[in-house]
């Protein structure tokens, strides 16, 4: 059984979908039922270590064998709630999970990290692009200093347990198929998208990512960039990183509409490989 946190979340309702349509058996943990899915659902509040536990343990015969969880619980995003509030929600939910996961003998757990470790909202340019894993986290923001945290401790708690495995996935922009109809009203400016160089995740992508980092075989802590394989613009990359970054470095020539946040690893190492998008579903 596989016990998802933030099961009530766009990225939770679509992981939730794409096991149980690949044969697993899922439960969900969160404050609030997802609304959509007929799923077993615990009430618990992972800020709290006692109530983690709890709901990793087993509550009746809602959860029973557990053999890997996914961590998506979270304040989403910068600015939906005080700095404060925001960091301690972020780091205590995610220590808790990593903790009761090890001390009931769980190995296999993916969580939700966040793009915004890479440097966004890129006030300050990146490094170089596409930007990937290599170079250091930036963080610019409560959100982004939570996550990267929430990265640094995997690596700890993988140290203390060399069995385990703790993937992170920076997942870009969360998209539902009814967001595209937004996407027209990013053409006509660059720099409205520019925060996150043009990226997004189809929901539907970012749970596909999910499931093979869960059947990845790979053990201690390991953190992937996950996108789509395409920006969120008409415009070309060239043209889009003249307007805006033209003094940033580019790595490597990249398509005219490829992702500039690097996917590469992601492929190579889960073969994770991008399957929706805003262009087909126009």
């Amino acid at each position: 059984m596989i016990v998802v946190t933030g099961g009530s979340g766009k990225a939770g309702r679509a992981c939730m979908a794409d096991l149980m349509e690949h044969g697993y058996d899922v439960v969900s943990v969160d404050v609030a039922k997802p609304t959509d899915l007929d799923v077993p659902h615990t009430v618990a509040d992972v800020t709290d270590f006692g109530q983690t536990m709890a709901a990793l343990a087993g509550i009746d015969e809602r959860t029973s064998d557990v053999t890997g969880v996914v961590h998506l619980a979270a304040i989403p995003a910068p600015g939906l709630a005080p700095n404060h509030v925001t960091f301690a929600t972020n780091t205590v939910s995610t220590y808790n999970v990593f903790e009761a996961a090890r001390r009931l003998g769980i190995r296999n757990v993916v969580w939700a990290s966040s793009e915004t470790v890479l440097g966004l909202p890129f006030d300050v340019p990146p490094p170089y692009v596409p930007v990937d894993e290599e170079y250091p986290g930036r963080p610019e923001s409560a959100y982004s200093l939570s996550k990267l945290l929430g990265e640094q401790m995997a690596e700890q708690f993988c140290r203390w347990e060399p069995e385990m495995k703790i993937i992170g996935l920076r997942l870009s922009n969360v998209m539902l198929p009814d967001d595209y109809a937004r996407f027209p009203g990013f053409q006509d400016d660059p720099a409205l998208r520019k925060w996150n160089l043009w990226g997004y995740i189809d929901a539907r992508d970012a749970a596909q990512a999910i499931r093979l980092a869960l059947e990845s075989e790979i053990t201690g802590a390991e953190v992937f960039v996950i996108a789509n394989a395409d920006t969120v613009m008409q415009a070309p990359n060239d043209k889009l990183l003249d307007a805006v970054f033209p003094d940033v470095p580019r790595r490597r020539d990249v398509g005219v509409h490829d992702t500039l946040l690097a996917i590469d690893k992601a492929r190579r190492v889960l073969g994770y490989e991008p399957r929706y998008g805003w262009r087909e579903e126009r």
